[in-house]
């Protein structure tokens, strides 16, 4: 292998720029040309490919975002566009790829290699952190700190004013960074897709809460929650316990930026030597992950197929640290 491509997709995290970082400097490193494409898989079907070298990744490691930038395909879900995508490939001689994404980027990394045959090796980027085959993926540690330094000052004026606080994060499809931001926030509750949210279960803990003096609460919801996003909860809890003062804030977007922390910079630049190393050793169509220290190489099949399933110790913490218990939980394994 000579030549191999880097590329982003999906919805930007942080220390995507961190592992380009690192695809670059270790395929340099081992005697390979690599070049980035631009906005993902439309940078693949329209040509956007340049040649990267060391200087420049220089001074990208501290910022968020993407420097390939980003976008959504949907020309590369049509085989006339992955067609295209292929013509390029072949034309500027790439021999391997390297797919930061989620997801959706490692799906259609599948059926493009099932198609073309161009070995792929994927690095996990999403804040979610649902994916898979790896303990950690890159940005979610640091949509986390965003999350709890959000949460550190909105309780401040929750206690002031003896309110109680629904705080919405992302998560579409998983809890993770609400059960993560919960713990270390000291929230009252999390609400989440896996724990199976009841509305009389939320309305008795407030009860309590207020009955023994407890004035302001802190309830942490995920956006992919069962019953609804913070705002329906919120209103319904507000119609049994009218005299609650109840707020809702939405963290929103604010959750994918900013500068990642040095554990999202650390497991991005790992898996961005992983992935080169991949790639050389013969590997394609697997996500370089981080399982239990270990790096390891996943099917991307599994990767998109299989259910990554939430710490059963992490859920229990904040049942026993805040007297609520979970029942009917979606827990297969330990998680993490």
């Amino acid at each position: 292998m000579k030549r191999i491509a880097v590329f982003t997709s999906g919805g930007d995290a942080p220390g995507m720029n961190a592992c380009i970082r690192a695809v670059v400097r270790s395929a340099h490193y081992f005697g390979l040309e690599v070049y980035g494409i631009y906005r993902g898989y439309d940078g693949l079907i329209n040509g956007s490919f340049v040649e990267m070298d060391e200087r420049s990744v220089s001074n990208i490691i501290q910022k968020g975002g993407t420097i390939l930038k980003s976008a959504r395909s949907e020309e590369f879900r049509t085989k006339e566009g992955r067609k295209k995508a292929y013509d390029n490939v072949k034309k500027y001689k790439i021999e391997g790829l390297v797919a930061i994404g989620g997801n959706g980027t490692f799906t259609g990394a599948e059926i493009f290699y099932n198609e073309y045959g161009i070995p792929t090796v994927g690095a996990p980027g999403t804040i979610d952190n649902d994916l898979y085959g790896t303990d950690f993926t890159i940005g979610y540690d640091t949509a986390v700190n965003t999350a709890l330094s959000a949460i550190d000052k909105i309780r401040d004026t929750a206690d002031a004013h003896e309110r109680i606080f629904f705080i919405e994060v992302m998560g579409r499809d998983t809890g993770y960074i609400a059960m993560r931001s919960a713990i270390s926030g000291g929230a009252e509750m999390a609400l989440m897709p896996e724990t199976k949210t009841s509305i009389k279960e939320v309305i008795t803990k407030l009860k309590y809460g207020t009955s023994h003096s407890k004035a302001s609460h802190i309830i942490i919801v995920a956006e992919g929650d069962i019953p609804g996003r913070a705002q329906i909860i919120a209103d319904k809890v507000k119609e049994q316990l009218p005299e609650l003062d109840t707020k809702v804030t939405t963290l929103g977007h604010v959750q994918r930026g900013g500068a990642p922390t040095a554990a999202d910079r650390v497991l991005a630049s790992r898996l961005g030597l992983g992935a080169v190393e991949g790639l050389i050793k013969g590997k394609a169509n697997v996500m370089a992950g981080v399982i239990n220290r270990t790096l390891t190489y996943t099917p991307f099949h599994e990767t998109i197929t299989k259910k990554k399933p939430i710490s059963k110790d992490l859920i229990r913490i904040i049942e026993v640290l805040n007297g609520r218990k979970y029942n009917n939980l979606d827990l297969e394994a330990e998680g993490e």
